[in-house]
């Protein structure tokens, strides 16, 4: 299977599976001298985990990470640092249940992945889905986590945030954002009224044995303008490339997004002021903080859409690998709304593309 790495100067390849021994990643292009240790990582990976909620999958796994290579301290340094060679990490795989599978391991999933790995490869890992298991984003929040690291010693400042915006039907009210809710409930929403009918609907959908979906939003706050390219190496292009690589994802949007196509020419347009420094002043950012494929310097807005869990016990439908036609209940322990663990995910993602851009950009112009 090829198509395990992103990123041009920031590069990312992930490995491992559900139910194997472990997974992982390594992260080739950090520049050497990036403070960084096992507890820079672990902060990300304790937010994803699993099991911290009933709302959540059951799994009892810690994710505790270990850092293979690509950095050294010695005792004339205050700081372990990266190297500039490839840091491999490792997150052991402790509380995997197999046999919770073994019942539909020739049936497929509809709306899962099963039938199209299946077509493609011949052979396919069945226990909690293999390599297409929404376990292999913990490689990519550890990766994110070098990722900011990264961006902290290029650009001072930047800050990326993510948030839940939508469960199903719930939505928030934009008007009580608030940042610091997001930290404080299970759902990383930021409307603290929204939190107890959130809790209450999902409650519902927990015990019918289903799912739901829901829409996250990242803002990376702190970027100055410039990064990316006008053509072929738009940023908005590799972040909606990035976020739609995430497990369950089924639509990324920049800014407005598709709500810009019912806006007149003269509601859409970001109209511009004279600021601080010769840098302009922003009157709206209906643009996701992206012109043309570069940073404005405004903030950049990108929202992503979950689809439900596949996996559910409710029967349904479907075909075994033999063609015949068969019922499939999921067992085991799933998210009722996987869009939850979601939010660092897509922290992730942003952190690295715009790592990788800072990079290129870095290496075009100095």
């Amino acid at each position: 299977m090829s198509h395990n790495t992103f990123g041009h100067l920031f590069r990312v390849t992930t490995f491992g599976e559900s139910h194997g021994p472990a997974l992982g990643c390594v992260v080739d292009g950090c520049p050497p001298g990036v403070p960084l240790t096992e507890g820079d990582v672990q902060a990300g990976l304790d937010r994803r985990r699993p099991g911290q909620s009933k709302y959540v999958s059951q799994r009892k796994e810690p994710d505790t990470v270990r850092i293979l290579s690509g950095v050294f301290q010695d005792e004339r340094m205050p700081d372990q640092v990266t190297t500039g060679t490839p840091i491999a990490l490792l997150i052991e795989n402790v509380d995997a249940k197999s046999k919770d599978y073994s019942d539909i391991r020739d049936k497929f999933r509809p709306g899962h992945a099963d039938y199209t790995y299946w077509a493609k490869y011949g052979v396919r890992d069945y226990r909690g889905g293999g390599r297409q298991s929404a376990r292999e984003t913990a490689s990519r929040v550890a990766a994110g986590a070098i990722a900011r690291k990264v961006l902290e010693q290029i650009y001072a400042g930047v800050s990326i945030r993510g948030a839940l915006i939508q469960m199903g039907t719930e939505t928030i009210e934009r008007a009580r954002w608030d940042w610091e809710e997001v930290s404080r409930n299970p759902f990383f929403c930021p409307d603290a009224a929204a939190v107890d009918p959130w809790t209450e609907y999902l409650e519902r959908i927990r015990k019918a044995g289903s799912s739901c979906g829901a829409v996250i939003e990242v803002v990376a706050d702190g970027v100055p303008a410039g990064l990316g390219a006008p053509v072929y190496g738009k940023l908005d292009a590799d972040l909606a490339a990035a976020m739609m690589s995430i497990n369950a994802v089924k639509g990324v949007e920049i800014g407005d997004g598709f709500a810009a196509a019912m806006l007149s020419g003269e509601e859409n347009a970001d109209e511009m002021r004279a600021g601080n420094e010769g840098a302009p002043r922003f009157l709206s950012n209906r643009a996701g903080g992206i012109l043309g494929g570069i940073s404005s310097g405004q903030p950049i807005v990108v929202r992503f859409a979950v689809k439900p869990t596949s996996s559910i016990l409710s029967p349904r439908r479907t075909i075994d690998v033999h063609g015949s036609e068969t019922e499939i209940v999921t067992k085991g322990r799933h998210d009722p709304c996987v869009g939850i663990r979601a939010v660092p995910v897509g922290e992730a993602m942003m952190a690295c593309v715009l790592a990788d851009h800072a990079l290129r950009h870095r290496a075009q112009v100095g």
